[in-house]
């Protein structure tokens, strides 16, 4: 005999279903996502999801984004970005941004990652400034101080080689860097030293550390502001004020080093690897990089050869490594030269080695190195 209580269904009403079927569609509005694929935009109260290739990328996207944004970055505190390898979740995790911050060419692995993740705002920051400096091969240096007529350079008229640097587009400091001829006339500049233009080149072999300047970091800050504001209109003018605030603390630097480098004895710096082209063609300073853009790259004797020359002719007391490579190529050349070490730092990341916790700090750490270094009067 079956158990007539076990069998009974519960009895569903018409209003019970209709009711249902009400609180299904309310559930899967609440669940959607917008257009961007991350989930975080179109409502001013949500947080745009950020992706940034490595440290300075992810301190612009900080800075600019603000609390509006949730920031995640793919180069851990202690890697070397030029090393990085990413993990599948990475890979995955990172086609689910709202936004991605990163420069082509420097990261190969996050390049290949950025073409098959489908972001649709996604802000190749190198993209958004003046033609990078070039930088020649370890065999092929020029260090005879002769003006440099750079035809086909970008129309900020730059000339890398420390001397008569006619910068036509840019700030309007009018700076006078340490005895050499730099006409900087920013005359076709807003009133933050920027040019107003996003400008297509071809990155080439050039040096990709556009941050160690800080006013062509302002100018990055600001095309980040709109690759933000493109993602989450509702917050745009909060981006783009961040974006002010922060070119105004980078002039601020800019400033600093200005003064900070003034009536130097020297202009020459040796390094470890040619990483701060864009510091030094801002400062009239001219590097000589044991390496080449690759900070492990091994040098050939005849560079290391040239290096003694270019140290002894110069007066160089100082060879530069850095926090995150070896020390190994800079210990044995200052060991041969009889100069000291010390850390020019790119700002690639901030460990506890880093003499700073932040951009700021670590650039700051970097002036007092240089000046040092160059034996400037105080």
């Amino acid at each position: 005999m079956t158990n007539a209580r076990s069998s009974r269904r519960p009895r569903i009403t018409r209003s019970a279903v209709a009711t249902s079927a009400a609180l299904s569609v309310l559930a899967l509005g609440a669940c959607g996502t917008d257009d961007n694929g991350g989930g975080g935009t179109g409502d001013g109260d949500s947080t745009l999801s950020v992706t940034a290739s490595f440290y300075p990328m992810a301190f612009l996207a900080e800075r600019v984004g603000g609390d509006h944004v949730d920031v995640t970055t793919l180069t851990s505190p202690g890697v070397d970005p030029h090393d990085l390898e990413l993990s599948p979740r990475q890979i995955g995790a990172l086609g689910e941004s709202d936004a991605i911050l990163y420069i082509a060419g420097l990261q190969p692995a996050v390049d290949d990652a950025i073409e098959q993740s489908g972001v649709e705002h996604v802000a190749e920051v190198m993209s958004f400034v003046n033609t990078a400096p070039e930088t020649e091969g370890d065999d092929d240096h020029d260090h005879g101080g002769e003006d440099h007529d750079h035809a086909d350079e970008d129309d900020h008229g730059h000339d890398h080689g420390g001397e008569d640097h006619d910068h036509a587009d840019e700030d309007d400091h009018g700076h006078d860097h340490g005895g050499d001829d730099h006409d900087h006339d920013h005359a076709d500049e807003d009133d933050h030293g920027h040019d107003g233009h996003h400008h297509d080149h071809d990155h080439g072999d050039g040096d990709p550390h556009l941050w160690l300047d800080p006013l062509t970091f302002a100018v990055a800050a600001d095309g980040v502001a709109d690759t933000l504001a493109e993602a989450d209109p509702d917050n745009a003018e909060d981006y783009r004020k961040n974006a002010a605030d922060l070119a105004d603390e980078l002039r601020a630097l800019d400033e600093e080093f200005e003064e900070g480098l003034a009536n130097r004895e020297t202009d020459t710096i040796i390094t470890t690897h040619a990483a701060f082209g864009y510091l030094a063609e801002r400062y009239g300073l001219r590097e000589e990089a044991i390496a080449g853009l690759d900070p492990e790259s091994e040098p050939s004797g005849a560079r290391m050869r040239e290096l003694h020359d270019v140290a002894e002719r110069d007066e160089v007391t100082t060879v530069f490594f850095e926090v995150l490579a070896s020390d190994a190529m800079a210990a044995t050349l200052a060991e041969d030269l009889g100069l000291e070490t010390d850390v020019l730092d790119p700002v690639e990341g901030i460990t506890d080695a880093s003499r700073g916790d932040d951009y700021f700090a670590v650039m700051r750490a970097n002036l007092e190195a240089l000046q040092k270094a160059l034996r400037t009067e105080a």
